[in-house]
């Protein structure tokens, strides 16, 4: 089953999480469609605050419970860039990850030369169960 992200039509979004084992709450259709509105890398915070703007009624706690409900049921990925600091990613397809230190941002590296390598060479009789690479970068004008 695709990942809500690719979903054309955002009024799937409930019958989605429920097909994923995920009673499909007003709160979490509401983070729902906050996060799989596009392709994004948000901190938990990140998504509490959004949601403050969009005027969706939820505490951290539930914002921190629905955020790791979606990673256990794989509609995100949990990118950890540091013992402190996780994003959340609503592309759950194996990808590399840049992480800039200075301005604390997250992005896809793009292409899949990397993939494409770590896919011909996997060791025989093995499948790819996930890719968890982020590159830290600084802005050169920090240095």
């Amino acid at each position: 089953m695709d990942s809500i992200s690719t979903l054309p039509v955002v009024s799937n979004i409930r019958e989605h999480l429920a097909g994923v084992g995920v009673y499909p709450t007003s709160q979490r259709c509401a983070l729902a469609e906050l996060i799989f509105a596009r392709h994004q890398h948000m901190t938990a915070d990140q998504v509490y605050e959004k949601a403050l703007q969009q005027d969706i009624r939820v505490s951290r706690a539930t914002v921190y419970n629905t955020l790791n409900l979606f990673v256990e049921k794989g509609l995100l990925r949990e990118i950890f860039v540091n013992p402190t600091h996780t994003y959340y990613d609503s592309n759950t397809r194996p990808h590399f990850h840049y992480y800039n230190i200075d301005n604390d941002s997250l992005t896809d590296v793009e292409g899949d030369v990397a993939n494409d390598l770590i896919l011909r060479n996997l060791p025989g009789g093995t499948v790819l169960e996930g890719i968890d690479v982020v590159v830290r970068v600084r802005n050169q004008a920090c240095r």
